[in-house]
């Protein structure tokens, strides 16, 4: 397809309503001439089509599946104004109707739907049967036989396609009539076949297991379009494993049945149905596990407590493991290192280094400037002299290049160290397959969600070190879980905290202020003597004056004084998404302020530009970019809805539905932060942010900065952050199950 084709469809997608302004729905029969142009991601359409009643041709678009010429369908839709190609009818729904003249015939049979029919059979099919060609195809095809070039074999072939097409017409007719938008319509279609209706009609809710992008709410109004009992058993059981997996993207491994019970009521109402019986339902067939739990129950997607039990036994086999004694050579060694490097490990860091070298698991958490990166660095130094295998990673593609540059050792993220295959759809590292090393080191361990950590286990065999290092304050996984805090609490594994903040470190206010906010104590807003100015707080009460400092901020004062891009260097990092002071107006705001013009992409509500700053959300396993990646837009294909986003050393495709992935990182939520670090932060705080000013978050967000934070808000919505040391509960039983394998 070349930029013509390209730019043809996106002025097409561009539209908006006529100059009237009423956009009201119009019905009618068109026929339709040809497709002007088709894209290869959807069922996106521009056709010609005539109708006398409308003035003859026309140019129709939307998703419109299966239509092709010949055809003459019934529209539903609104006339829109296209700012290039005028007037065009915008299609909501279509119904299909058969042509019944010989050249419709001719033409709708040689368009290329029907399977073992081109141009010229069709022209020999209509000569021969001629207005009962289709007729003879649906009832009689043995009757084919009679035309020349068609034997027993294409004739069979021919009605099998046409049974299909007739199957495929039926069910789109019926569920676009339903509400069912053409483009979903056609994805039931392609999974459930003639089927469909049948089991939309049964359990409409089968589309949220099956059918990627439809949710329980998508599947619930669908199933009241189609006159489904609110009281169905079928909407109690959809619901209830709803609530299951939206506590999940909460961090919440389980949940105790009555809450479970309660949140999937305040879901279902109104709704009269049973839904003890219908959880115990999904317990019977293992739709979910029920455990023991606090004098009560916990229930789990069965998935996750599977992924749970596994990895309390996994890391338990791994802690049995005999690990050869080295400590007799262990100080020697250190001093050799502390030599070779002019540093002086501390006494917390010594002992880090020997529990590292002798335990099959260990854990390292401290805050920042406590040595971590040191103890890493000695970690690695050490074992690879000795000629040990070591292989280091981290969560996220910024955090494993900061630990390569620290190291001077190749890291990479998890998931490229456990080899993930999209073609396989899984990890090639295995416990049959496991990784080559002699000790695994995962850096910013408390951003690992239970389910990732699973993998990691599977693929580290009995006789392998794990060092985890992380900071046990900072905000926990945004996935499933509490991995790091589960095992310090479990107390089965050794920990060792390292609490001395080295002399170069306690003269940054960025880690003096962190230490201070991790106390309760109020921050420093100037620095001592020899004491670094990279930390500010800019008071403001207004949000809309907080709004003003912040653009000027990162456009201006930040770039000047660091000497750095605004568009590479320089992180907004919010409470919230929403909100004046949220990541979506931030957002707006910045992409208008920093990067004004450009090439763009509209996909529904938002519009990417060429050069945009965009972070993935979820994990994507098939394109191997993870939640949290931070890239570049560099690549936008219009026609085919496509983009090109730059990620540190590699450019990712994303096709149409990829996109939805994507939001614009201009400003990101502090949980989205993790992992990563950035030349200066800019945080704004006020009371709008209420609800979510809690100390390890603003903590997470000032440890964000490398060489610079600047607050930016009020002294009471700082205040009220530091004050609440509340740490909401997440539901796992990893710490329990530990200290029972």
């Amino acid at each position: 397809m070349d930029q013509g084709e390209r730019n043809l469809e996106f002025e097409f997608r561009e539209q908006k309503n006529g100059n009237d302004g009423k956009n009201r729905s119009t019905s009618m029969r068109a026929r339709v001439n040809r497709v002007i142009f088709r894209a290869q991601q959807d069922d996106f359409k521009v056709v010609e089509a005539y109708c006398g009643n409308h003035g003859g041709s026309f140019v129709a678009v939307g998703q419109m599946p299966g239509l092709e010429p010949g055809l003459t369908v019934n529209m539903v839709g609104r006339w829109v104004e296209n700012r290039k190609f005028g007037r065009q009818f915008r299609v909501d729904s279509f119904s299909l109707v058969l042509p019944s003249d010989k050249t419709g015939i001719e033409q709708y049979l040689g368009s290329g739907m029907i399977k073992g029919l081109g141009k010229v059979l069709a022209s020999r099919l209509v000569l021969h049967f001629k207005e009962e060609t289709l007729d003879i195809i649906q009832h009689h095809p043995e009757k084919l036989t009679e035309v020349p070039g068609i034997g027993e074999g294409r004739s069979k072939v021919i009605s099998r396609a046409w049974k299909a097409q007739v199957g495929m017409r039926e069910t789109m007719t019926i569920l676009t009539a339903q509400g069912v938008p053409p483009g979903m319509a056609a994805r039931i279609y392609n999974k459930y076949g003639s089927g469909s209706v049948k089991i939309l009609k049964e359990n409409p809710y089968k589309l949220v297991e099956d059918i990627k992008g439809i949710g329980f709410v998508t599947a619930d109004n669908l199933a009241e379009k189609l006159g489904v009992s609110r009281d169905s058993v079928f909407r109690a059981r959809a619901g209830l494993v709803h609530v299951l997996w939206e506590a999940q993207s909460r961090g919440h491994v389980f949940l105790p049945r009555q809450e479970l019970i309660e949140n999937a009521r305040r879901l279902l109402e109104p709704s009269n149905i049973d839904l003890e019986a219908a959880l115990d339902e999904l317990a019977a067939d293992r739709s979910v596990v029920l455990d023991t739990w606090n004098k009560s129950q916990a229930v789990y997607v069965t998935v996750m407590n599977l992924i749970e039990k596994r990895s309390a036994k996994r890391l338990a086999l791994l802690l049995r493991a005999r690990m050869p004694a080295q400590k007799k050579a262990i100080p020697a060694i250190m001093s050799g290192f502390e030599k070779e490097h002019g540093l002086k490990l501390s006494t917390g860091q010594r002992e880090a280094v020997e529990t590292a070298l002798t335990s099959s698991c260990t854990i390292v958490t401290g805050g920042p400037g406590t040595g971590k990166t040191t103890l890493v660095k000695a970690v690695v130094n050490i074992l690879s002299k000795m000629g040990r295998r070591v292989k280091l990673c981290a969560p996220t593609g910024r955090a494993a290049k900061r630990l390569a540059e620290a190291t001077s050792m190749n890291a990479m993220t998890i998931h490229r160290l456990l080899e993930y295959s999209p073609k396989e759809g899984r990890f090639k590292r295995n416990r049959e397959f496991p990784l080559n090393a002699d000790m695994v080191v995962v850096d910013e361990v408390s951003m690992v969600d239970l389910s990732l950590f699973d993998k990691l286990l599977d693929a580290i065999s009995p006789g392998c070190r794990l060092l985890l290092v992380g900071d046990k304050d900072q905000l926990p996984s945004v996935g499933p879980g509490q991995v790091l805090a589960d095992l310090i609490d479990s107390n089965v594994l050794p920990v060792v905290r390292l609490k001395t903040i080295f002399r170069q470190a306690r003269q940054s206010l960025i880690v003096r202020n962190a230490h201070k906010i991790l106390r309760g104590d109020s921050i420093l807003d100037e620095p001592a003597s020899g004491e670094r100015q990279d930390f500010y707080f800019i008071r403001k009460n207004d949000p809309e004056e907080i709004l003003s400092a912040l653009k000027l901020l990162v456009a201006e004062r930040i770039p000047k004084l660091l000497g750095v891009d605004p568009m590479e260097d320089i992180q907004v990092l919010c409470p919230m998404r929403r909100g004046l002071l949220g990541t979506e107006t931030l957002n707006h705001e910045l992409k208008s302020l920093l990067n004004p013009s450009g090439a763009e992409l509209k996909k529904g509500n938002v519009s990417f530009r060429m050069m945009d700053r965009v972070m993935q959300v979820r994990n994507n396993y098939d394109l191997q970019v993870f939640n949290g990646e931070v890239g570049r837009v560099v690549g936008i294909e219009a026609s085919s809805q496509t983009l090109q986003v730059s990620f540190d050393d590699r450019i990712v495709p994303y096709a149409n539905d990829d996109i939805d992935d994507l939001v614009h990182a201009y400003a990101c939520t502090i949980h989205k932060s993790q992992g990563s670090e950035y030349s200066a932060v800019v945080i704004p705080l006020h009371t709008q942010h209420y609800i979510m000013l809690k100390r390890n978050l603003l903590y997470t967000a000032v440890t964000r900065g490398k060489r610079l934070v600047v607050l930016v808000g009020s002294e009471k919505a700082l205040q009220l952050a530091i004050a609440n040391n509340r740490v909401e509960k997440r539901f796992t039983k990893l710490a329990e199950r530990l200290r029972c394998a």
